[in-house]
């Protein structure tokens, strides 16, 4: 039960929950200009190269400069300095300090897969292959 000191100094609010994509402010996606490509190693149990961007973020309401980074999902990709991409939110379990993941076929990350994907195509933007292909 609220005491009447409690309701007089305003103790009891509501509980405010931290955003898990912070630089997103609620849209679904975000615009921004590589500005480093590098790759980074996964946490404890698993072994790999991940490929990583550091993106400047395109905001004209900011009057700073906002740096997200970015995982490239995926094989290969094509992304440089001054590439444009699109970002969505999203973690990475195995890497640390990564919630955001690039959207492919989109801007300037246009790179295709070395190879037809099966299944999950859509995320990749890769048509389902025909009987008649033989790749």
């Amino acid at each position: 039960m609220t005491t009447r000191m409690q309701l007089m100094y305003g103790i009891r609010g509501k509980k405010l929950h931290k955003k898990k994509a912070p630089l997103l402010k609620g849209n679904p996606q975000k615009k921004g200009v590589c500005t480093r490509v590098y790759t980074m190693k996964p946490k404890k149990p698993n072994s790999a190269i991940r490929k990583i961007a550091k993106i400047l973020l395109i905001d004209r309401k900011l009057y700073y400069k906002q740096y997200a980074t970015v995982y490239i999902p995926g094989q290969g990709h094509n992304l440089q300095e001054h590439s444009v991409i699109l970002m969505r939110g999203g973690r990475v379990k195995d890497l640390p300090g990564i919630h955001y993941k690039a959207i492919r076929q989109q801007l300037d990350f246009t790179a295709k897969e070395t190879f037809a994907r099966q299944q999950r195509r859509s995320k990749y933007a890769i048509k389902r292959p025909q009987k008649g292909d033989n790749d």
